[in-house]
């Protein structure tokens, strides 16, 4: 792919596939375009794990296609530090001006690390870059058309590519919208809302539940402060894992934010905190991990890499931390266990090297065929709300609801999974409006 848009044959990047073939191949529709989300995720990975869990006749009519991402994995990819233990393991929420200026110094180290060893591509790593991707991939496996499904960030790279593209598009279902008019503070304060959320949905089902390895005798939240009070002032160590990090509120709060992301891992963070509460972090740091990207031999995927040099390129960012300790100030009342957490995240971009190059805006992607976007009710990482809004914004927008916990829908309800599986094969586009319980 050329590296850069703008100058077509100064540089190209790799971009990596994979193709699992149809399996009727004389009833071939074409192929199926998936991305996962992150940023940051590899779509190669995605096939090469999940294909098996993909309906039948999806594999029957459609080469199913994954792709990394420029930046990504097995794509040309960006590295910034090897082992991210170090930076892991920082309080996300600093109690303190001690705790703050070691977020920022860590944020600054990082992105100076960012520069120095990607300088020839970070400057190419937006989504607006990927959606021009996708349509030479689109080409490049034979299609006329497009047919894609997109998971949470993946919504953004099909809705620009709709923009950008909208009479090659053939179907494209959007699962987990993200709302491309919301500036990043605006969009770390509905994620902060979001998990809380989730978290209290999560800590009132154990309260009502005896079998729930954190009931706590009905008191699962004030268990719950009283545990991550405890991890905050004095890190637990893991010994069933053979490893030496301890628990801190850098790693268990991350444990928390990732099992929130599914209600079927609703039980697993239970029992977590349940051992937690005995002093092994065991199963914090094991649910922690994969969720940053940290591998069983201790090295990491590219996979925050990846993520940064997107979100810095994409949304542009205060250079004062000030601003930021300031939003984390004004969702404290809205969200008092991750406003820091959300405010906070995006604190490398502060310090980045190259220029924001997007700009938030609501896109109607005027003259594309009809376009499914599902919200789930009680989506942590992608409100549902947003999936209201981009399917306003989308003149062919149709919304489909699924009332349910965890960020998107397709895998966890068989209503919605049916009901992008009919259009993606048929084109048979579902009512405005539908709601799957």
């Amino acid at each position: 792919m050329p590296r850069d848009y703008a100058a077509p044959s100064d540089g190209y990047l790799n971009i990596s596939l994979i193709r699992a073939a149809a399996t009727d191949p004389a009833r071939k529709i074409g192929s199926l375009l998936l991305n996962p989300g992150g940023p940051g995720a590899s779509g190669v990975e995605f096939v090469r794990e999940g294909i098996d869990g993909f309906p039948d006749e999806l594999r029957e009519r459609f080469d199913v296609v994954g792709f990394d991402p420029r930046g990504v994995n097995s794509s040309t990819a960006i590295r910034c530090i090897d082992n991210l233990d170090g930076h892991a393991a920082l309080d996300p929420s600093p109690d303190d001006a001690v705790e703050l200026e070691a977020l920022v110094e860590s944020a600054r180290e990082y992105a100076a690390a960012c520069a120095s060893r990607n300088d020839a591509t970070l400057p190419y790593l937006s989504t607006d870059a990927v959606a021009r991707d996708l349509d030479l991939i689109r080409a490049a496996v034979g299609d006329d058309q497009l047919t894609y499904l997109g998971f949470s960030y993946g919504t953004l790279i099909g809705a620009l590519y709709a923009e950008r593209f909208p009479e090659r598009v053939r179907a494209m279902a959007l699962d987990g919208a993200i709302d491309p008019s919301l500036d990043l503070e605006q969009f770390r304060s509905d994620q902060g809302e979001g998990f809380e959320r989730a978290l209290q949905a999560f800590l009132a089902d154990c309260a009502k539940r005896t079998d729930c390895a954190f009931h706590e005798d009905g008191k699962s939240a004030v268990a719950f402060d009283a545990l991550m009070a405890s991890i905050d002032r004095n890190p637990i160590p893991a010994p069933r894992t053979g490893d030496p990090r301890l628990v801190g509120p850098g790693l268990a709060w991350s444990a928390v934010l990732g099992a929130l992301y599914s209600e079927s891992y609703w039980s697993l963070l239970a029992l977590a905190l349940a051992q937690a509460q005995d002093g092994d972090g065991s199963l914090l740091l094991a649910i922690s991990d994969p969720f940053r990207g940290r591998k069983p031999n201790g090295s990491y995927s590219n996979m925050q890499d990846a993520y940064v040099g997107n979100t810095c390129l994409d949304y542009p960012a205060p250079t004062d931390v000030k601003v930021f300790t300031g939003w984390a100030r004004a969702l404290t009342e809205a969200a008092p266990h991750f406003a820091q957490f959300v405010a906070y995240n995006d604190l490398v971009c502060a310090f980045w090297s190259v220029p924001a190059q997007g700009t938030p805006r609501a896109i109607t992607a005027d003259g594309a065929p009809p376009i499914v976007v599902v919200g789930t009710t009680g989506d942590p990482a992608t409100p549902y709300h947003w999936a209201e809004a981009l399917s306003e914004q989308l003149e062919s927008g149709v919304l489909v609801t699924y009332n349910g916990e965890g960020h998107t829908g397709y895998s966890d309800s068989e209503c919605v999974q049916e009901t992008i599986d009919e259009y993606l094969l048929q084109l048979t586009v579902p009512e405005d409006g539908l709601r799957c319980d």
